[in-house]
């Protein structure tokens, strides 16, 4: 009788453990730019201040220009894939516009950083990118569409 108690014991603690182990993986899995990171509307936003903000450097339709790297294709994605959103978030907003680094707001930033994801064909999501680089530290930017 006490080995079946001591027996039915493990075993409750095996499918514990076992169950924490699934929940935490879960709570720690790894959001990608596939995973809708940025609302359409932010993206729209962003549209709008790239035009205005970096249009002139990265060009139209963001193909590059000159010494500007592309912000599209595999020019942007050769540059970026494994870093995260909150990388880029960081370059954006220190580095940018080349004529006045640092000026752009980080809800403007977020905004542009959704058009570009937009542009590259990430899809939207219901909740918007945030204005703080440390919150996407989460965000993967990986040029391949996971599976599954």
């Amino acid at each position: 009788m006490i080995a079946y108690h001591r027996n039915t014991r493990l075993f409750a603690l095996s499918i514990l453990a076992f169950g924490s182990a699934v929940v935490a993986r879960a709570q720690t899995a790894e959001r990608t730019v596939w995973s809708g990171t940025y609302t359409a509307e932010q993206a729209t936003r962003g549209k709008a201040a790239y035009a205005a903000n970096c249009a002139a450097c990265h060009g139209e339709t963001m193909a590059g220009i000159d010494v500007a790297p592309a912000l599209t294709g595999a020019g942007f994605l050769n540059n970026w894939n494994n870093t995260s959103a909150g990388d880029l978030h960081t370059r954006i907003k220190t580095t940018m516009p080349l004529n006045a680094p640092d000026s752009l707001s980080a809800r403007t930033v977020s905004d542009i950083e959704a058009f570009i994801f937009q542009t590259n064909g990430f899809p939207a999501g219901d909740v918007a990118l945030p204005p703080n680089a440390a919150m996407m530290g989460g965000v993967k930017i990986v040029a391949a569409k996971p599976q599954g």
